[in-house]
């Protein structure tokens, strides 16, 4: 159903499927705030499943469930289908990389009395929004033994959390005169940490105190930080948004909103597939998708090489065919109309809360700059799937021609000759600290999902 609000297809005690759901959803979010713990839970959620890993496999048939992880930061899942593999698959694909501030690889400092860290932010980000919030350590330290060590800082309710300071209102006379951009330096994202010095020190006190209460928890070094990726993020669980209930604030939705409603939809299948379903889940897609966990590796590739290997089939040509026969989905969230302002919008172009799953033909910049731009053909198909099934979709595009834009993945595995179309869910407050979306298009995005892999 085209461009209809989705709420109103579902009765009073339907609703209880939308925010069953969702309850599932919260939880994932809540507990996924960075690339390798999204990994971590989603491995988890499809061992339940009966979901293997590829390493225990010798041989593949149509109905065998099975995941493959890359460096902790990506992962594929596969349930082969009753075709061969060269007749293609149906995959669908999300980043679950998130804005957000890293540490720098010597982060500790002391200045004034306060012991800090100094960050480097990831991805599009307005930096005054990370300001006075309460912030979470999140990460893993490598010690030069090899030895990995988890750090999780700010989540549990004993726990303190951390932050960055801005300055009061009374003397803000010069900084309220500076542009958005610049009201708050990159290289003023600092993380405070800590206050009390460490008795009978001489030098830098407070900063020693920190370590010492690092060492104690964690026996860490302040060498370590040099292997270690620590990210700094939003503390807090996701939260229902609005006085009806109707959608859900939290760290994340861009893009694990459509990590998690695709991960369910491969995970839910019961019945053998025509042709093998895939869902990819990637790093990096903030900054371009590069690197060895961006959509731009070579990962997915090795992957369809390796199961094709565990078919018996080792030609370089049937690796090709399996990935140019396939139909792709690239999940990542689309821009929601926001009625305080609207002037960004085409009204008829944009994407709304409540009306279902979106589809972006093409996304990019300005002149389509970076975009995937799908073929007709293939979008016809996947609207015949949605009315068939009753799902509520929209199409959109990211904004005014002049005013802005973005990409995603598609482009990437369009590369291989598959067809692919963006097909996401509505985010307001798009990479700010905390987004919002509709539970309505969470539950409807995973619907369309679920009847892409088993009807197209």
């Amino acid at each position: 159903m085209y461009a209809k609000n989705a709420w109103n297809k579902y009765e009073d005690n339907q609703y209880k499927d939308v925010m069953d759901f969702n309850e599932g959803y919260k939880t994932f979010l809540s507990s996924s705030k960075t690339e390798r713990a999204c990994v971590k839970e989603s491995v988890e959620l499809a061992q339940k499943a009966g979901f293997q890993d590829i390493q225990d496999l010798q041989s593949l048939k149509a109905g065998d469930k099975f995941y493959v992880v890359n460096k902790d930061k990506n992962l594929a899942l596969f349930i082969m289908g009753e075709k061969p593999l060269t007749d293609g698959m149906r995959i669908l694909g999300a980043h679950i990389d998130s804005p957000r501030l890293d540490l720098k690889q010597n982060p500790l400092y002391e200045s004034d009395g306060f012991a800090l860290l100094d960050t480097h932010y990831y991805g599009g980000v307005k930096k005054y929004q990370w300001v006075t919030i309460p912030l979470s350590l999140y990460g893993v330290v490598i010690k030069k033994d090899g030895t990995k060590v988890d750090v999780v800082i700010g989540e549990d309710d004993n726990d303190p959390v951390v932050g960055i300071t801005d300055l009061l209102i009374h003397l803000s006379a010069d900084q309220l005169q500076k542009t958005a951009a610049k009201v708050i330096e990159g290289e003023n994202l600092d993380v405070t940490l800590g206050s009390i010095p460490l008795k009978d020190t001489e030098k830098d006190a407070v900063k020693a105190n920190v370590l010492r209460l690092l060492k104690e928890k964690y026996d860490i070094e302040e060498e370590d930080f040099l292997s270690a990726e620590i990210e700094v993020v939003p503390s807090g669980k996701a939260r229902d948004y609005g006085l009806d209930r109707s959608m859900v604030m939290g760290y994340g939705h861009d893009d694990r909103v459509c990590a998690y409603t695709s991960l369910k939809a491969i995970l839910d299948i019961q019945d053998i597939p025509q042709y093998t379903s895939c869902c990819i889940l990637v790093d990096k897609e903030e900054i371009g998708s590069v690197g060895a966990t961006g959509a731009q590796s070579l990962f997915f590739e090795n992957t369809i090489a390796q199961i094709l290997h565990l078919c018996g089939d080792d030609t370089f040509l049937s690796v090709r065919k399996a990935l140019a026969n396939s139909m792709m989905l690239s999940s990542d969230v689309s821009a929601g109309f926001d009625p305080l302002y609207k002037e960004v919008n085409d009204p008829k172009n944009a994407a709304y809360l409540g009306n279902g799953i979106v589809f972006n033909k093409y996304t990019g910049a300005r002149g389509k700059s970076g975009s995937n731009d799908a073929n007709p053909e293939y979008f016809a198909k996947i609207r015949n799937v949605m009315d068939q099934n009753g799902i509520h979709f929209q199409t959109a595009e990211l904004g005014k021609v002049d005013q802005g834009g973005g990409g995603t993945i598609a482009y990437i595995l369009g590369n291989y000759d598959m067809n692919v179309i963006d097909a996401g869910i509505a985010v307001l407050n798009m990479h700010a600290p905390h987004e919002i979306v509709s539970k309505v298009d969470v539950y409807e995005a995973y619907l369309a999902y679920t009847q892409f892999l088993l009807q197209l």
